[in-house]
């Protein structure tokens, strides 16, 4: 499958990230960039060693920040290397070739990173997020049957990482438990490794790297995030009233703390906001894993009434596509 230019790769309205053409200003994300405080240097996060895990500074990263890089996490630095050359590789192939190229049980997006529970993008929101990206239901994965070598060593790869993730997932999530003590029935089914899925994200770049966000400020609906970030950055955090550049580190991975642990902890452990920024000089990719609780399950919490991530689910794309951003956790708050 030959590779296309960089342009054709893009979707078509994309392509005038450059070229000044006169729709482009009615695409520009609503969000305004000016409305927001400038983002402060980068500053050293903490860190989180998997292999000798602290409770007490695993604890404090979930409650101060929200985030943590986390070392030593067993996965080969071959196999994260070879995740971001291949998500290169499918990208860089035309837009045209993507749509028809990637199908069920995987889907392809752009646009925005809310998708429908089948993996479509959500139409009708009122913002647009300058990203592409590609949807991965790592139980589905099995299912995948193409012929084409690109995403045919891409789902091997996915495969492996995926089950990496849910390694670390488990073992991040049975330490947070012990650290709320939460009893075995309050945490059995609040994370579930079969509701794993992975986002690969490709952001362009372009002069409108100052009026438009690759995606917007948000907190993630998971249980938690786990990112793999390539070197180009331009992913903030939101602490202390102000915006914090987080720089990319080599083999390290970044954990989020999402709304679903918000809620089990009793608002102990906060759901960090971030956004991601343009850059006007390279295109930036990030593969990203989010896992939830079991399908079903209710969340229970003194903070909030209950509900299950279904019904989360709901009200964020009734909100994105009504409001033009996700309201979250808010929205089940008890008065």
């Amino acid at each position: 499958m030959p590779e296309m230019s960089n342009l054709e790769s893009y979707p078509p309205v994309f392509r005038h990230l450059n070229g000044g053409a006169p729709q482009i200003s009615q695409l520009k994300n609503d969000y305004s960039m000016e409305e927001e405080a400038k983002t402060q240097d980068s500053v050293p996060i903490p860190v989180v060693d998997l292999n000798s895990l602290s409770l007490d500074k695993l604890g404090e990263a979930c409650k101060e920040w929200g985030l943590f890089r986390l070392v030593n996490h067993g996965i080969p630095p071959s196999l994260l290397s070879k995740l971001q050359d291949h998500a290169k590789r499918l990208f860089s192939l035309s837009f045209d070739s993507k749509q028809s190229l990637i199908t069920s049980p995987l889907s392809y997006f752009w646009g925005t990173p809310v998708l429908t529970p089948s993996g479509a993008a959500l139409r009708g929101a009122l913002n647009i997020n300058w990203l592409e990206g590609l949807n991965v239901p790592l139980s589905q994965l099995p299912q995948l049957q193409s012929e084409d070598p690109v995403l045919y060593c891409f789902r091997h790869l996915l495969d492996e990482y995926g089950k990496h993730l849910a390694r670390i997932a488990t073992t991040l999530f049975e330490a947070m438990a012990k650290n709320l003590n939460l009893g075995p029935k309050q945490s059995e089914s609040k994370l579930e490794a079969s509701t794993g899925f992975i986002r690969v994200y490709r952001y362009p770049p372009g002069s409108m790297a100052d009026e438009a966000w690759g995606m917007m400020a948000h907190t993630d609906s998971s249980v938690l995030s786990i990112v793999n970030q390539d070197q180009v950055g331009g992913l903030e955090i939101f602490k202390d009233n102000k915006w914090l550049l987080v720089n990319p580190i080599p083999n390290t991975l970044l954990v989020h703390i999402g709304d679903m642990m918000q809620a089990i902890s009793d608002d102990e452990y906060i759901s960090v906001k971030h956004r991601v920024r343009m850059n006007k000089e390279e295109e930036r990719f990030s593969i990203c894993y989010f896992v939830f609780p079991a399908e079903g399950s209710a969340i229970h919490s003194t903070k909030y009434k209950p509900f299950t991530y279904t019904e989360f689910q709901e009200q964020v794309q009734k909100d994105t596509k009504t409001l033009g951003y996700k309201v979250g956790l808010e929205r089940f708050r008890l008065n």
